[in-house]
């Protein structure tokens, strides 16, 4: 056992800072380049470091150093405010050079929008023939084309305070070996938390379901679908089974179960930090990245945050999968696109730079390297998800509908609708 503390950040932080040498990038051939500097632009998602000016400064550095005729600007995004800007900048035309984020975005959302470049040249590399299948898969449009080059991936899971499990006397719920509970497991966790609760006089959740808008809703999909062994979509990701009996008997438990709160106000943000500040004794948005940045924004966060799968009554739990990296937009601007896909090579394809794309993300490598992680504890933790990844359906068309009709669906049921007339036309609005 350890205790979660600033120390572990700071370590951490100080291996993703330090200076990796020279490279032996292979150069993009540039065709097009010119004797003026080219002014890119990258916008990135909080993807671990990927949101610190600070670690991204220090990895341009490096490729400024390689590029000099190539500049590179950030401007750092949020999931709260991250595609309402982008949807604003198609709208105005400001559209940046590059994108750092997912293939549900990249490939499902503005992929299928027209809005991306192909890249289908860069992965011709040798280095693209190492990426591991299912990941390839999750960066190819159905017209056959690549919108996104992927760095980094990992499996989503979710976190409980062991103290407080501790001593309200649930951690009988749970294996501390594998990290993994059953679905009746965690209704008597629950139970035993609210009571807990009771005697404690303490206004304490043992979970809150949030549903403001759609961040951090891989959350609580996976926790729906693990429940009674449902599923999101089809295997050929080409229909949506929210409507299925497992997971309308999933909803309908967790909005009958005392403890669990359906919060329409909620963030994952905001379900983040009142569990942190030990308002509830769990959290449905987590992963090894966030426990990161979570003890660099609550230095109080004085307990043990103890990770977990979701709670299954299938074999294993099935988590949902994350997939980060880089993609360009269609500015029509050919030099520029070129110059983006050499930043994009050096990146991917020189190991020195892509180990440090990689730790900065806080996840895990997309091809077959050596343990990056291999003397850090809490990465070697959370390791132990990686086997329990499931399908990769952020692909499915009509992605981001089916998104913003998730968290509607959530705040329907948690007003109290009936379940199986809800999800009847989902993803469709009645």
């Amino acid at each position: 056992m350890k205790k979660r503390c600033a120390l572990i950040s700071v370590l951490l932080l100080a291996v993703l800072l330090s200076s990796c040498g020279k490279t032996s990038s292979m150069e993009f051939e540039d065709e097009g380049s010119s004797a003026d500097t080219i002014e890119l632009t990258l916008w990135t998602f909080p993807i671990g470091n990927w949101g610190n000016p600070t670690a991204v400064g220090s990895m341009l550095t490096d490729f400024h150093k390689k590029y000099p005729d190539i500049h590179v600007s950030v401007e750092y995004l949020t999931y709260d405010n991250g595609d309402e800007k982008i949807n604003q900048a198609a709208a105005d035309g400001t559209l940046p050079d590059m994108i750092m984020e997912g293939p549900e975005r990249l490939v499902a959302n503005w992929g299928e929008a027209g809005w991306m470049v192909d890249l289908s040249d860069l992965w011709e590399s040798d280095t693209a023939d190492e990426i591991y299948d299912t990941i390839r898969d999750a960066c190819h449009h159905g017209n056959g084309e690549y919108y996104v080059f992927p760095i980094c991936m990992s499996a989503h899971c979710m976190a409980i305070n062991y103290d407080m499990f501790r001593e309200a006397g649930a951690l009988r719920y749970i294996d501390e070996e594998t990290h993994t509970w059953t679905t009746e497991d965690f209704i008597q966790a629950v139970e035993v938390l609210n009571t807990y609760a009771d005697a404690q006089e303490q206004d304490i959740s043992a979970g809150i379901v949030y549903c403001k808008n759609q961040s951090g809703d891989q959350g609580t999909r996976a926790l729906v679908n693990n429940l009674y062994g449902g599923t999101f979509t089809d295997a050929a990701h080409t229909v949506y089974t929210v409507d299925s009996e497992e997971n309308k008997k999933a909803l309908q438990l967790l909005y009958d179960l005392e403890g669990i709160v359906f919060e329409p106000t909620f963030t994952s943000g905001d379900a983040i930090d009142v569990f942190c500040k030990k308002e509830t004794a769990m959290c449905f948005c987590w992963n090894g990245s966030l426990e990161v940045q979570q003890t660099i924004n609550h230095p109080e966060l004085d307990f043990e945050v103890f990770p977990m799968a979701f709670p299954t009554d299938q074999e294993t739990p099935k988590l949902q999968g994350g997939i980060w990296g880089l993609g360009i937009f269609d500015t029509g601007d050919q030099e520029r696109i070129t110059a983006a896909k050499t930043f994009i090579s050096y990146m991917t394809e020189n190991d020195a730079p892509y180990t440090r794309a990689v730790r900065a993300s806080s996840y895990w490598p997309v091809r077959d390297m050596d343990n990056l992680y291999e003397n850090d504890r809490l990465m070697t933790e959370y390791s132990i998800f990686m086997p329990y990844m499931g399908d990769y359906y952020q692909i499915t068309p009509e992605w981001s509908t089916a998104r913003t009709a998730w968290w509607q669906l959530l705040t329907k049921i948690g007003d109290g609708a009936d379940v199986s007339e809800s999800v009847k036309d989902f993803p469709l609005p009645e």
